[in-house]
């Protein structure tokens, strides 16, 4: 049905690598894989098996959850994008308190990455660090804007005046920047 490799740390794991829960559920105990060094796996490859087909209304949702804390979703493949690299953004071990009921010799809890099928209408998104990289980009170029804008101000009361030219003096700057310095883009990222 499905598999994953975490790049640079593991081969191909399929599916029998992970525990079923039910017909669309699956949770692969990090513990087996890494012992307590489940945050230094950082991005994980997840992609459909060749003989399997998933529903086009269906994706198959990847979430990770920290010892102690909630499931949190990182992304999704679906039969038109059969294969995905997501980061895995673990959250600090019981920063939400998640009632866990274990016996006193139980052993510790561990960290899981769970999959699903589901509804790819109720999913927000197939790629969920990705969108907030594009955030982190677009407001990092506002603030460049901002400062830019902020060198040439005068103060009228409580207004800021600024040259009527300013944003095209501003994106030629930039444009030039982004041409000279390969580099200077990718440190807004």
């Amino acid at each position: 049905m499905f598999g994953v490799v975490f790049p640079n740390r593991s081969f191909p794991l399929d599916i029998s690598t992970f525990t079923q829960i039910d017909a669309t559920h699956w949770l692969l105990d990090m513990n087996h894989f890494v012992g307590e060094s489940y945050d230094s796996i950082r991005d994980i490859c997840i992609f459909l098996l060749n003989n399997f087909t998933l529903p086009p209304d269906k994706a198959l949702a990847l979430y990770i959850q920290s010892p102690g804390s909630p499931f949190l979703f990182c992304g999704a493949v679906t039969i038109s994008r059969p294969s995905a690299v997501l980061s895995l953004p673990w959250p600090d071990p019981g920063s939400v308190s998640v009632p866990q009921l274990t016996a006193p010799d139980a052993p510790l809890l561990s960290a899981k990455i769970g999959v699903s099928v589901e509804d790819l209408a109720t999913l927000s998104s197939l790629d969920v660090a990705a969108e907030r990289k594009i955030e982190r980009l677009a407001l990092k170029v506002g603030e460049n804007l901002f400062n830019f804008m902020q060198s040439f101000c005068g103060v009228d009361g409580s207004k800021l005046i600024v040259p009527t030219d300013i944003l095209d003096r501003w994106f030629k700057k930039f444009q030039e920047r982004a041409k000279r310095d390969p580099e200077y883009l990718k440190g807004f990222a």
